[in-house]
């Protein structure tokens, strides 16, 4: 089927091919001859990536009157990238359209600026639940005769914690008029809104229910946590190519993996809830002109990251909703090109990627994170493909033709090749020169059982990551307001700690190293090495086999901590962390002499 037959206007039309497209996607076949012709509230599922945009936006645009300056539609959006990437794209289609007028309104840009806009009279507006719920109650967005509201990416909208804010703004909206829900995945607060604020709602569905696209290819890396950062840069040094995003679980840790790529040499940047909206746009502008090969990116601010030919997604860290998957992985393999979707995971994380493959219905692939001389490999042939598609400038190495060939008389051609492919070969070498083993070879399995047999360690660490967790979920609710956010981190850390001992506090209570019931050990990792105590448990149970309630008192210093552990378990604990190392230094590990 061609966009022609879609019953769109000339004037749309012009503007569809403007943009170079020339098929609908399923979801725009679909969905366009339904909203044109019929008033009818849709449930639309689809993927990221699959043209939801145009689906609701052509007809949409085609349903509005530009000689009505009054608001005829509204297209709620989960972020503000989100909301100003589709406005955008409204503009470009509805360009040969005369007169109509499309705003975004959304935190963290001035308020009395968009009032402005307002007041002069628009006929569409895309925004953000939190500014349209302050618009609203301050009176200047009137939606009770509007006929349209279109819920864009409404399971992420959920997840970020817009419930109130969107219960509120359809409860404002007139009885008659149309919904088009629109969502990658169908949690239950989805149906309850489809229940709620739609009549008897039409349903397409491209894809099965929750499933990832077709073209992506999923595959995951199995490390020891102390491991991720060293996996993520083997893995980067061997697809030199890459173009892609990296998601981790914060801001925090966001910034945190950005800096330390950029540090060393990486083409990188980061995007995330502590950018300004003028910094969030520089970035993004940067991204889309492939100045920065390597976006590190939450799950919150990569929402609008519409940029069709991203190679790889890396999930540093799974996402806490593992729903969320299928929209860090529909960032690739958009607009019907493949992509990879990655995911680095620690043993006791592995029985997460069984969860995901349920949900998208497709299997992994188990890699193994490459060795040096595979990254050294890989980085040579893309070296030379380089050099054979560099274009020579015949005018200009001419003038200097002749005292070029004099530096190499005497050398025959072999000889002069190998001078040439060696002056950065040998950085590579260098650089990956008795390079450690990172996969994890220990208790990980695809169920998510440890090397005891159980699944508390593995649940127990994620609960040691309190301070983490709770961070992300401030971070849902960030909701693009224009209040300083909140630290990523709470202080519950040490508590998360004591709980997986199964304790109310700390074992130096009970004097526990000097009754003979625990072993004292001295290693040389510490908080510079950017660890706190939950992080550290979960290295030593990871290395050693152990249960976080085998261990007591740790006192975590600068360089160095001491750490308790049962004293049946201490030759375990000694043999499993000799000659072990943490982000590729080598760590020493003793028996503590008993304090007096």
């Amino acid at each position: 089927m061609k966009f022609e037959e879609l019953g769109l206007s000339e004037d749309l039309l012009k503007g569809v091919q403007d943009l170079g497209f020339e098929e609908p996607s399923p979801i725009q076949e679909q969905a366009i001859p339904m909203l044109l012709t019929d008033k009818t509230d849709l449930v639309a599922l689809a993927q990221t990536g699959t043209g939801k945009t145009a689906a609701f936006g052509l007809p949409l645009l085609e349903l509005t009157d530009p000689d009505v300056r009054q608001v005829q539609s509204v297209i709620l959006s989960p972020t503000r990238e989100l909301a100003n990437q589709i406005a955008e794209d409204l503009k470009k289609l509805s360009k040969h359209k005369k007169g109509i007028k499309v705003l975004s309104v959304y935190g963290g840009a001035s308020i009395s600026g968009q009032i402005k806009d307002l007041k002069r009279g628009v006929n569409v507006v895309v925004a953000t639940p939190g500014r349209l719920k302050d618009l609203i109650e301050r009176g200047v967005a009137n939606l009770r005769n509007i006929d349209r509201v279109v819920l864009d990416e409404a399971d992420e909208m959920l997840n970020m914690g817009f419930k109130q804010e969107l219960d509120y703004i359809l409860d404002g909206t007139p009885e008659e008029k149309s919904t088009w829900l629109f969502s990658a995945t169908m949690p239950r607060e989805i149906e309850r809104i489809a229940k709620n604020y739609m009549n008897d709602p039409a349903k397409i569905t491209v894809g099965s229910k929750n499933e990832g696209a077709k073209n992506i290819e999923h595959k995951y890396y199995l490390v020891r946590h102390h491991n991720r950062f060293s996996a993520l840069r083997r893995i980067i040094d061997s697809t030199p190519d890459i173009f892609g995003l990296i998601f981790c679980r914060t801001r925090r840790d966001t910034q945190e993996i950005a800096d330390k790529l950029m540090q060393q040499g990486y083409s990188c940047d980061s995007i995330h809830g502590d950018l300004s909206q003028q910094q969030r746009d520089r970035v993004m502008d940067k991204f889309r002109a492939k100045k920065i090969q390597i976006l590190c990116a939450t799950d919150v601010a990569a929402r609008g990251i519409d940029v069709n030919d991203i190679t790889h997604v890396i999930n540093y860290e799974l996402p806490d909703e593992i729903e969320s998957y299928t929209h860090r992985s529909g960032r690739t393999a958009r607009a019907g090109r493949k992509g990879e979707s990655l995911v680095i995971v620690s043993d006791k994380e592995a029985y997460k990627i069984r969860r995901i493959e349920k949900i998208i219905n497709k299997k992994f692939e188990k890699c193994d994170v490459p060795d040096g001389s595979e990254v050294v490999k890989s980085r040579l042939f893309t070296l030379l493909e380089q050099v054979k598609a560099t274009v020579v400038n015949e005018e200009e190495l001419g003038k200097f033709e002749e005292e070029v060939m004099a530096q190499f008389e005497g050398m025959d051609k072999e000889e002069v090749i190998k001078l040439f492919v060696s002056k950065d070969f040998n950085k590579f070498v260098a650089a990956n020169k008795n390079s450690e083993e990172l996969n994890s070879r220990g208790g990980g399995s695809r169920d998510g059982r440890d090397r005891d047999g159980g699944r508390d360690r593995g649940r127990g660490r994620d609960r040691d990551r309190g301070g983490r967790d709770g961070g992300n979920r401030r971070e849902r609710r960030d909701r693009d307001s224009d209040r300083a956010p909140r630290s990523d981190r709470g202080d519950r850390g040490d508590r998360g700690d004591r709980r997986d001992r199964g304790e109310s506090g700390d074992r130096s209570n009970r004097g526990s190293s000097r009754n003979g019931e625990f072993k004292t050990f001295f290693i040389n990792l510490g908080t510079e090495d950017g660890v706190n105590k939950g992080e550290f448990i979960d290295f030593i149970c990871t290395e050693s086999g152990i249960r976080g309630k085998a261990m007591g008192e740790i006192r975590l210093n600068d360089k160095f901590t001491f750490f308790e552990v049962e004293t049946d378990t201490a030759k375990q604990v000694g043999d499993g962390l000799k000659g072990t190392s943490f982000d590729g230094r080598r760590l020493k590990i003793e028996l503590a002499k008993p304090r007096n």
